[in-house]
C-alpha cells in the first residue's frame, strides 16, 4: 500500500502559518494546545525514534523545534507503522495527522510542544539518511564530538538546535541593525570585495588577476577608504554589514573572514557617532530581550591603562590598580632602585581575602605575570596586623597601610616599565577576580574608552605606528603636538566595551588632505608610497570632503556574546578552524598546474 499525502492546502489549520507550503501546513515547533483537533502536514528530520511493539513514536524536528509524532493502530495502518518504525535517524519525512492533547501525566514540560502530539495517519520518507557521522540528538550529559569532527560534518552540526538558535539570533540582529540605521537616514551601500593591497600587505589575502598578468587584487580588511569616499561623494550616511578578510593567526574570537557593522556619517563629531552607536546597541540588546540604558559610562584611555592595565577594562568588579612605588622607594629591596632609576614603577592590586591563596595559586599567578612578559609578581599579605611575604622585611612599618591592606588581604605587585606591568597586571586582575568569585556574570557593564593616543612607538625601533589607523583625526587641541611631540597627541577615537570585550571602535576621520599627508609622513610613508597606496583617497579629499567619522562593530562577536556561545565558530555558519582550514569542503587546497600557469604563477616546494 502506498500512502499519498494531501497538499497542505487541503488540511485544516486554525491559523495560517507564514511558513506553510504545498508540502507542509505548520512547522514542527509551532504546534501548541490551541491546535488540538487540527489536521496538519509536517516536514522535518527524525530526531529520535522509539518502537514499542506496534506503537511507534518519532520526534520530528525542524528549525522551529521538535514535536512528538505517534503511530498507533487506531490511526495508522500496519504499513504506515512499519515505515515509521524502519525510518532512520536524521531522515527527512512528511507526516500527516491530527494534533491531540497529551494526557496530563505524559506531557513534557521541557518541550515547547510538550502539551501535544501529532497522531499520524500517513508518513512518507522523502530524504533517507545514512547513519549520521556525528550525533545531532544527544542524551543528558552526553558530550559533543570533537570540534574538528563537527566542523568536518558541519551540515550535520548545523542541525543542532543550539547552533540553529544562534544563527537565527544572528539573522534577527542583522535585521534590527538594518531597521535602526535605515530609520536614522542611513543608506545600505556596498563596497568592492576585490580591492587594492593595503600597507599591512602581509595580512592581506591576495587574488591574482588572470587578465593582468603579475598583478593582484586584495580582499578587503575593512571598507575604510571606500566609506570615506562615499562621504566625499555626498552620501552623508552609509552603512554596510560587510564581509572582511585578514590573513592572521586565529583564536576563539578571530576568523580569517568576518563580518562587521560598518557605519560612516558626514557633518558629525564624536558625540554624534557615540549617541548613534549607543542607540544601536540598545536596539540589539532589546532584540535579545535585554534592557540597557544609554548614555554609557566614559573613561579616558589614560585612566583605563592606569587603573586596569588595559584599554578595554572589565568593570563588573573593582580590583583597580595603583602605583605603590613610594612603598619601595629608598628601601634595600634588591630590585627597587634598579626599577625606579630606569623610570619603571611598582604597580599592583589588593586581592580582598587573598591571604588564603596557597603556594600553588601564587605560582599560577606568577606564571601569568611571566607569560605577559614580566619577571614575576611580588606577594605581600597582612595577617594579624603583620605584613608578610617577599620583601616585607625591607619595607617601612606602615607599609601594610600604605598598600591598602586589611587583615586577610594580599597585595600582588609587578615592577617594571608600564608596557610590561600593565599586561601582566591585567591578566592577574582577571584571574584573581575569578578565583575570588568577584565577577557578576549577570552584569552588563558598557563603557566608552576615549582620548586614545594618535600613535604608539615600536619598543624596539622607536618608529611611530597608528594606534588605530592612519586616517584618524587628532584632537584639535593637540594638533600642534604633531610638530613637536607626536606621541603625546590624542586622537578623536573611541571604543565601546562590554564586560572587558571590545564591541566596536571608530574615529573622526581626517578630511584635510594636507593633514592626511602629514600623518603619512610621521608614519614613515613617503609621498611616492602614499600616492601609490592611497592616491585615490588623497584625490578624493582634495575634491572637497565634509567632516566625517564612523564606527565599526564586530558583528560575529556581538552574535557570540548575545547567544552565550563560547567561540565565533558557533555563530558563523561555515567557519574556519584555528588552522584557517574549512574541513567540510577541504579548503584551502592545491590547484592544478595548468590553472596556475594560466595565472602566471608557480608554487615552489618548501625549503627551496
Amino acid at each position: 500500500m502506498t500512502t499519498v499525502l494531501p497538499s497542505a492546502s487541503d488540511t485544516a489549520s486554525p491559523v495560517a502559518s507564514p511558513l506553510a507550503t504545498s508540502l507542509r501546513s505548520h512547522t514542527c515547533g509551532a504546534l501548541r494546545a490551541e491546535h488540538a483537533g487540527a489536521r496538519v502536514t509536517l516536514g522535518g528530520w527524525v530526531h529520535r525514534s522509539r518502537d514499542l511493539g506496534g506503537l511507534v513514536f518519532l520526534d520530528l524536528r525542524d528549525r522551529d523545534g521538535v514535536v512528538q509524532v505517534s503511530f498507533d493502530p487506531s490511526s495508522a495502518d500496519d504499513e504506515t507503522r512499519r515505515t515509521a518504525a524502519a525510518v532512520g535517524i536524521e531522515s527527512v519525512v512528511l507526516v500527516e495527522g491530527e494534533v491531540v492533547l497529551r494526557p496530563a501525566e505524559r506531557r513534557n514540560a521541557e518541550m515547547a510542544t510538550g502539551e501535544v502530539e501529532v497522531r499520524a495517519t500517513a508518513i512518507r520518507v522523502v530524504g533517507a539518511a545514512e547513519t549520521p557521522a556525528i550525533p545531532v540528538a544527544r542524551g543528558r550529559g552526553e558530550k559533543l564530538p570533537s570540534e574538528d569532527l563537527r566542523l568536518r560534518y558541519r551540515y550535520l552540526d548545523l542541525r543542532r538546535p543550539e547552533l540553529q538558535h544562534s544563527l537565527m539570533l544572528r539573522h534577527r540582529l542583522a535585521q534590527r541593525t538594518r531597521r535602526y540605521l535605515s530609520d536614522n537616514g542611513f543608506l545600505e551601500l556596498e563596497t568592492p570585495i576585490l580591492t587594492k593591497p593595503t600597507p599591512e600587505g602581509a595580512r592581506d589575502y591576495l587574488v591574482p588577476s588572470r587578465v593582468h598578468a603579475g598583478e593582484f587584487y586584495a580582499l578587503p580588511q575593512s571598507p575604510q577608504i571606500y566609506k570615506q569616499l562615499f562621504m566625499v561623494a555626498g552620501f552623508d550616511r552609509y552603512f554596510q554589514i560587510a564581509r572582511c578578510f585578514r590573513d592572521e593567526d586565529l583564536r576563539a574570537d578571530r576568523q580569517p573572514e568576518f563580518t562587521q557593522i560598518d557605519i560612516e556619517a558626514s557633518f558629525v563629531d564624536q558625540d554624534d557617532i557615540i549617541r548613534l552607536a549607543e542607540g544601536l546597541i540598545v536596539e540589539l540588546f532589546a532584540e535579545n530581550g535585554v534592557e540597557v540604558t544609554a548614555p554609557f559610562r566614559r573613561m579616558t584611555y589614560r585612566d583605563a591603562m592606569e587603573g586596569y592595565g588595559i584599554d578595554r577594562p572589565d568593570l563588573r568588579y573593582d580590583l583597580k590598580l595603583s602605583d605603590v612605588s613610594d612603598v619601595f622607594r629608598g628601601t634595600e629591596f634588591g630590585v627597587a632602585a634598579t626599577v625606579l632609576d630606569a623610570g619603571g614603577r611598582f604597580r599592583g592590586l589588593v586581592a580582598p581575602g587573598g591571604a588564603r591563596f596557597s603556594r600553588k595559586e601564587q605560582d599560577e599567578l606568577q606564571a601569568l605575570a611571566k607569560g605577559a612578559g614580566a619577571h614575576g609578581a611580588i606577594f605581600l599579605k597582612r595577617t594579624d596586623g603583620k605584613l608578610e611575604g617577599g620583601p616585607a622585611k625591607f619595607l617601612r612599618p606602615d607599609a601594610a597601610d600604605a598598600l591598602g591592606l586589611t587583615d586577610g588581604d594580599m597585595a600582588i605587585i609587578v615592577a617594571g616599565p608600564d608596557h610590561v606591568t600593565s599586561p601582566a597586571l591585567d591578566r592577574i586582575r582577571q584571574d584573581v577576580a575569578r578565583r575570588l568569585g568577584l565577577v557578576r556574570d549577570d552584569a552588563l557593564e558598557l563603557l566608552w574608552v576615549v582620548d586614545f593616543p594618535m600613535f604608539e612607538r615600536d619598543p624596539k625601533t622607536g618608529a611611530l605606528a597608528p594606534m588605530h589607523h592612519p586616517f584618524t583625526s587628532p584632537m584639535l587641541d593637540d594638533a600642534h603636538l604633531l610638530d613637536t611631540a607626536p606621541e603625546k597627541a590624542r586622537a578623536r577615537a573611541y571604543d565601546v566595551v562590554l564586560n572587558g570585550t571590545e564591541l566596536g571602535g571608530g574615529s573622526i576621520r581626517i578630511s584635510d588632505p594636507t593633514l592626511q599627508a602629514k600623518i603619512f609622513s610621521l608614519l614613515g610613508i613617503d609621498d611616492e608610497t602614499a600616492r601609490a597606496r592611497f592616491g585615490f583617497l588623497l584625490e578624493g579629499l582634495r575634491a572637497g570632503a565634509p567632516p566625517h567619522g564612523g564606527i565599526a562593530f564586530g558583528f560575529d562577536r556581538i552574535a557570540m556574546l548575545w547567544s552565550g556561545a563560547g567561540s565565533l565558530r558557533d555563530v558563523i555558519a561555515f567557519p574556519k578552524t584555528t588552522a584557517a582550514r574549512a574541513l567540510f569542503e577541504g579548503a584551502p587546497t592545491h590547484v592544478p598546474p595548468e590553472d596556475l600557469q594560466e595565472l602566471r604563477l608557480r608554487v615552489e616546494e618548501e625549503g627551496k
